[in-house]
């Protein structure tokens, strides 16, 4: 487009803060500016750091589940993925939990993901492969467990899988009963409770 016409004004529009464009901006070669104002009733996520325990897991799926909605509830260890499912299904016996995770082949991923997307499902228990983008208007609440082993951004990433509208939507962070958690991960966790609204993943 530079080529074609030199003084081409362009305007780039983007969701979220593309590590390029934002060096781009923060380093001055670029000016940017932010939508801060956000769509009419729309509410922030809630975002709550607890310990692992199954009270809590049952408290918070069975909010949702009370509301029609359907939940995500990431464990990413594929080794023990099956069993942290049981373990869910014990809490909550009310909900009909499936899994999935990126070492299933493609056919059977699908085959889950269609059915909880069709809400034959209402918890799914999966690994951070939906990092990859799935939106779901149904889902509206996310358990990421031992969320201290994640990346700033990687829990950034996973609360944003949840749909964006008028309903409340919650996150909730699971650390393990007795962990010590390194300054670092403190660090994490605390930017996350503490950046909530809309924008906030420049601020972060």
């Amino acid at each position: 487009l530079k080529r074609l016409r030199a003084e081409v004004d362009l305007l780039t529009l983007s969701a979220t803060p593309i590590p390029r464009s934002l060096h781009m901006a923060l380093s001055d070669l670029r000016s940017f500016s932010l939508v801060a104002t956000p769509p009419r009733d729309r509410l922030p996520i809630r975002t709550t750091l607890v310990r692992h325990a199954p009270d809590r897991i049952r408290e918070e799926i069975m909010r949702e589940l009370q509301r029609g909605g359907q939940v995500f509830f990431v464990h990413n260890r594929v080794s023990s993925i099956e069993a942290e499912a049981d373990d869910v299904r014990s809490a909550v016996p009310e909900a009909r939990v499936v899994v999935a995770h990126g070492q299933m082949n493609s056919r059977a991923l699908e085959k889950v993901l269609v059915e909880f997307i069709e809400g034959q499902f209402n918890v799914l228990v999966c690994s951070a492969i939906i990092e990859s983008g799935v939106d779901l208007p149904n889902v509206n609440t996310i358990l990421v467990n031992r969320a201290d082993q994640f990346g700033l951004a990687q829990l950034h990433h996973h609360r944003g899988r949840l749909w964006r509208s008028h309903l409340r939507g919650y996150c909730i962070l699971m650390v393990d009963e007795g962990t010590d958690l390194s300054s670092a991960a403190i660090r994490r966790l605390r930017t996350l409770q503490e950046h909530t609204a809309l924008g906030a993943g420049f601020a972060i």
